[in-house]
């Protein structure tokens, strides 16, 4: 089979790259060229495990090549589907912005001189494919010359599952495919597709189109909805004097709950969640719908970054002034280097407006992090212990590998308050105490601790 896939970014790429591992010819578009020439020198643009060996792969064996939607080519022609999978970022109504898809589906509508399937890979809100579809009839219609048939378009939804640090993971071994169409053809068409990542059809869920937009949206806003329970949760624990740790070992047993995602941590963050959570809220105001449990879900993520705050308050005896923050890890998640809406960033602008230095590292996503915040007082170094030279506190903020297994000892000797503020529940207190370090979780109560600290800073000073 042959297909297309418009879009680069990390579900464009992770897509073509699985495909052409099993065995399908794809060709890859975008209409940035710097992007599309670096891939073809073998270069990925952002950090995903896996990723780039597949895609070296596929160049080797010819069955993945990248092009320009600025050059006149025909592979968008020969392709038996095209797979739209460019951005929908939060416009600044909330809502989902579709200029660059629509874009897409404008330039199919001029280009191609036979009918295809289109398969809309993005996450766009309810109604978007009958939208796209319109647009094809419309424009091809516009396009056309009377020796040249009508092309007939087929639009399905086809939305992507894929977790940012395990997406290759996600995309060979899915725990669902679901599929979007009207057409029965298309619809086995696609099935045939997918057929190597699901050979007995068990992960496969068909339904009608829109059903399959509101799909993506509903999951996650579940899973966004549950780090927020987890963490107000945590948040209540902590002046109750109770162990959240014990609690989620308790929540795990329950089957109705389920056992992942019961961290209480720093908030969600990246591309996906926060984004597509506005663009639900924005869907239901437009239809009258009050989604109270949705704002609140966004509050408590939003919430999350001043209790972080208020804590590292109370450890420095409530004035950041002249003090120094450690941050190890920046992106918002291990795994990637992505820093869109990520936690850590909105901890080191405040820190830094409150008047405090920030020293931080994160193994791959440092470089970015110095441009996204130029700021004199903010510190990019190489090393993590580099990073706590001269700190009063150190806050752990992306659960890296490299940081489960701390050199505590030199942790402890170089921070001045020698606290860590545990925000991803990598460390067990006991071995920090070991240490002589303190640890600080999500939810313990400021002004339960700010004294001994108050006392530790008088004697650093």
């Amino acid at each position: 089979m042959n297909i297309a896939i418009i879009g680069t970014g990390y579900v464009g790429l992770v897509t073509g790259a699985c495909f052409a591992q099993a065995g399908i010819d794809v060709t890859c578009l975008d209409k940035d060229l710097r992007k599309i020439e670096m891939l073809r020198q073998g270069r990925v643009p952002f950090h995903e495990p896996g990723l780039e060996a597949l895609i070296a792969a596929g160049r080797a064996s010819g069955r993945l090549t990248f092009q320009s939607t600025l050059e006149p080519d025909l592979s968008l022609e020969r392709a038996e589907a095209i797979f739209l999978a460019v951005g929908t970022p939060t416009g600044p109504d909330g809502r989902a912005a579709l200029t660059d898809l629509l874009d897409c589906a404008a330039l199919l509508a001029r280009t191609l001189t036979h009918g295809t399937l289109v398969v809309v890979k993005s996450t766009v809100p309810v109604g978007t494919c009958e939208r796209i579809r319109t647009l094809l009839e419309t424009e091809s219609l516009e396009a056309q010359s009377a020796v040249v048939p009508r092309p007939r378009f087929t639009v399905a939804s086809n939305p992507e599952f894929l977790a940012e640090g395990r997406a290759v993971e996600d995309f060979l071994h899915p725990g669902r495919i679901v599929i979007g169409c009207d057409d029965p053809a298309a619809c086995r068409l696609l099935r045939r597709l997918y057929a190597p990542f699901d050979p007995d059809g068990s992960r496969t869920l068909t339904m009608d189109v829109r059903s399959a937009e509101y799909a993506k949206y509903a999951c996650n806003a579940a899973l966004a909805a549950r780090i927020s329970m987890v963490n107000e949760l945590a948040c209540i624990a902590g002046p109750l004097g109770v162990d959240m740790h014990a609690v989620c070992k308790v929540l795990k047993t329950d089957p109705r709950i389920g056992p992942h995602y019961l961290r209480p941590g720093a908030g969600y963050g990246g591309s996906c969640l926060p984004k597509d959570l506005r663009a639900l809220i924005a869907m239901a105001q437009d239809h009258g719908e009050p989604a109270y449990m949705l704002h609140s879900v966004e509050t408590v993520n939003t919430g999350q970054c001043e209790r972080l705050l208020d804590t590292l308050l109370a450890c420095l005896a409530y004035d950041f002034k002249g003090r120094c923050v450690a941050l190890w890890g920046l992106a918002f998640k291990a795994g990637t280097d992505d820093l869109r809406e990520a936690p850590s960033l909105a901890l080191a602008r405040s820190l830094l407006e409150a008047g405090a230095r920030v020293r931080a590292y994160d193994p791959v996503a440092g470089r970015s992090a110095e441009a996204l915040i130029p700021d004199s007082m903010f510190e990019l170094c190489p090393d993590p212990y580099l990073a706590c030279e001269d700190a009063d506190v150190l806050v752990v903020m992306t659960e890296w590998e490299e940081f489960r297994e701390a050199d505590f000892a030199q942790v402890a000797e170089k921070l001045n308050l020698a606290t860590v503020f545990d925000c991803r529940q990598l460390y067990d207190a006991a071995l920090l105490e070991r240490h002589g370090l303190r640890h600080l979780e999500i939810g313990q109560r400021p002004a339960s601790i700010s004294q001994p600290l108050t006392d530790a800073l008088q004697n650093a000073v």
